[in-house]
């Protein structure tokens, strides 16, 4: 997939709206009972950029940057301000917030993730974009040194230079991006319209990679 490394200014992402998407089918027997099924297994987010624009300025941020993805083309980064911590909303990264995997006693690659739970029942995202530098590791409740581990901040996997023993968890804490593009291939902004207060329709859709 064609995908650009960088990040949507995240001054034109504060104050953007969005968040999950789900696609249920649902249907209604005779009896009035429902049958719901879902063909997605995990959930896609969906953004509006344009609430994030202030000023003319940030117009013509974005206009270069819709210019240099080519549209729909290029996928990109987004900071998604609602949720791009494995912490909670308000707490700092932590080495035990999220369990990556159990060791084995060979395996050295984790994939990052990230579980949301609620009433007994849970959801567990694959995180591809972390942020460089924001990643912290932890290998049986004790926080690794930096040259303990590598990670890939394109597919979120994580290489520990040691294979944790078998039955160990493996945690980590860590910002993230989503890889998303533009769901539109035409940008219509108005002056005019923009000063009078108008703000301008900039759809985002997450990607899969």
């Amino acid at each position: 997939m064609s995908f650009h490394e960088i990040r949507f200014p995240t001054n034109l992402s504060f104050g953007s709206s969005g968040g999950p998407e789900r696609l249920t089918e649902i249907v209604t027997l005779a009896n009035g009972f429902e049958e719901r099924n879902t063909p997605w297994a995990d959930s896609r987010r969906r953004y509006d950029a344009g609430l994030g624009m202030r000023s003319l300025t940030d117009v013509d941020a974005l206009i270069a940057f819709f210019e240099a993805r080519r549209g729909q083309l290029y996928g990109f980064r987004w900071k998604d301000w609602t949720d791009y911590r494995s912490s909670g909303a308000v707490d700092a990264p932590a080495f035990g917030d999220q369990v990556i995997g159990v060791g084995d006693g060979s395996e050295t690659m984790f994939q990052l993730v990230k579980t949301y739970a609620s009433g007994g029942a849970s959801y567990v995202r694959d995180i591809l974009k972390p942020v460089a530098g924001s990643v912290i590791v932890g290998v049986d409740g004790a926080a690794l040194e930096s040259a303990d581990f590598s990670v890939d901040v394109k597919s979120g996997t994580i290489t520990l230079a040691t294979p944790a023993l078998a039955g160990v968890p493996v945690t980590a804490g860590f910002q993230f991006d989503v890889p998303v593009r533009f769901d539109t291939d035409v940008l219509q902004i108005s002056v005019a319209s923009f000063n009078a207060g108008e703000i301008p329709n900039v759809p985002i859709v997450e990607v899969r990679l």
